[in-house]
């Protein structure tokens, strides 16, 4: 009695994908600028497929599927021809994935970020940063409050109930903050010295009699201006970190209109 052995080739379903701009920094060298061939089980939902293949939902602002508009629900199907976009700088994307409803834009920070966050709070934007909170306490701040988590974790963006969010790409704190800054457009609304470095707190001026006894002679002798925590406070004059912050925003300002 002769055995017979059938191999049946089961072919999986395959969508065609490609992304654009700095998306490709998440995928694989292999798949970068060019369109692939992607297989997969059953008919998942088109954000666990982007996620799947590297890039965290939060930074996708346009996905279209045979030209059509689809949004993170959209179930995939074989043969189905992909393009995820992230939000431009320049045009209004058509139902952008990605909620245009912030009004003045708030952060929540990890705890890689936390000279970004001491820079983001000097130039007046109230930035939580939460140095002993675990992955799950930052997504829940972030969609409870509507702020916009920045992290260098892939995985804290890709979680379902963080709707804001953003990875930041550099490793220098002051290239992060311009990145960011030039991510959410944020040139109008920056505003030295209005919150505390180390609380968030709100800052207001202060005539220096009020914080006589809490600085050094030699600070009262040559700096007039003072500002006070209205949370823990800390007293804030115009010294060097301020200069620096300037000059900072000149040079970012200056290559925005350049």
């Amino acid at each position: 009695m002769r055995l017979i052995v059938i191999v049946v080739d089961i072919i999986m379903p395959e969508a065609t994908l490609r992304f654009y701009a700095h998306l490709n920094e998440f995928l694989t060298p292999s798949r970068r600028q060019l369109e692939f061939f992607h297989r997969f089980d059953g008919t998942p939902a088109i954000k666990d497929m982007i996620e799947s293949l590297g890039v965290p939902h939060t930074e996708v602002a346009l996905i279209l599927v045979n030209s059509m508009t689809v949004d993170f629900t959209y179930n995939v199907q074989s043969g189905d021809r992909i393009s995820v976009y992230p939000p431009f700088e320049q045009i209004t994307l058509p139902a952008s994935l990605q909620p245009n409803d912030m009004g003045d834009c708030r952060f929540v920070a990890d705890v890689h970020l936390g000279r970004l966050a001491a820079y983001l709070r000097m130039l007046g934007f109230d930035t939580l940063f939460p140095e002993d909170y675990r992955d799950e306490e930052l997504a829940r701040i972030s969609a409870e409050e509507g702020r916009i988590l920045l992290t260098r974790d892939r995985g804290l963006l890709k979680r379902s109930i963080v709707t804001h969010g953003y990875f930041v790409r550099a490793t220098d704190p002051w290239e992060q903050l311009e990145e960011v800054i030039k991510r959410f457009d944020l040139y109008d609304q920056l505003a030295k010295a209005q919150r505390c470095t180390g609380c968030n707190g709100e800052l207001h001026e202060v005539d220096k009699s009020v914080v006589a006894d809490r600085v050094l002679p030699s600070t009262l002798q040559y700096y007039n201006e003072f500002r006070l925590c209205k949370r823990c406070g800390k007293v804030y004059w115009r010294g060097s970190h301020y200069e620096q912050m300037d000059a900072f925003i000149a040079r970012v300002c200056s290559a925005r209109s350049g």
